[in-house]
């Protein structure tokens, strides 16, 4: 857990004043079809205040009409309960809507929808979901998995506090064309082996996350295994296992 220590460390507090983290999801697609598994990352924006030029995970803040989204499946029980740990008013519903949040951001920045084709078209709240219920995508919660979480330190311009789950790249339903470019939130999306995915320009969270991946597939990929827990608790790094 060194190298894990050594790049939380970076996540120092800065010189804004301090606001409260807003809940956010963020989510990794997987690609193991093929000899080495591969992960799905975007490039933001040269022009982005936030992170720019970064290679980042399709990811974003809650949102509250996430709540009013139908699925086709459940969050695994194991998963919901550690999404309700270390949170103010936890609630099957919230747990719901953070994973729920993370495949409607993936819709948003990269096209992708995530979950399983019927016959029927899904319930949706007015918005982005409405691209679910043209393709009669159900999102399928039973296949993400909570992988680690972590609250950006105080005193940045931005903090949220953030769940990164991950699911097979078999989960892709349907793809909506024209969603990134030159002048799109994610210019460019590209599929990179695991073990090359750090050589590319990431925040120390993201480097976080990707080894937290790592330790998942090697354990077995279960929703059993704890999930680490990064923020600064009076004034301290702390790192917990939910």
């Amino acid at each position: 857990m060194t190298d894990v220590t050594a790049r939380f460390d970076k996540m120092a507090p800065g010189g804004h004043p301090n606001i409260r983290p807003r809940d956010a999801a963020t989510l990794i697609l997987l690609d193991r079809s093929g000899p080495q598994p591969k992960v799905l990352l975007g490039r933001r924006h040269h022009g982005h205040v936030f992170l720019p030029g970064k290679f980042v995970f399709p990811g974003g803040r809650v949102d509250p009409r996430d709540r009013l989204m139908s699925v086709g499946s459940a969050l695994d029980p194991r998963a919901q309960a550690k999404l309700m740990l270390k949170i103010q008013r936890p609630s099957p519903a919230k747990a719901q809507a953070l994973a729920l949040a993370a495949i409607r951001e993936t819709l948003e920045e990269t096209g992708l929808l995530l979950g399983s084709k019927r016959t029927e078209a899904p319930k949706v709240p007015p918005g982005p979901w409405s691209a679910f219920a043209e393709a009669r995508v159900h999102p399928d919660l039973a296949a993400l998995h909570f992988i680690t979480r972590a609250i950006t330190p105080p005193g940045r311009a931005r903090r949220f506090d953030t769940r990164f789950f991950a699911t097979d790249a078999s989960a892709i339903a349907h793809r909506l064309e024209g969603v990134t470019g030159p002048d799109a939130e994610l210019t460019e999306l590209v599929w990179v082996p695991l073990d090359e995915a750090k050589r590319l320009d990431l925040v120390a969270i993201t480097e976080i996350a990707l080894t937290h991946l790592q330790e998942h597939i090697h354990a077995g990929f279960s929703h059993d295994l704890p999930v680490p827990f990064y923020r600064l608790l009076r004034g301290k790094r702390v790192r917990e296992m939910l």
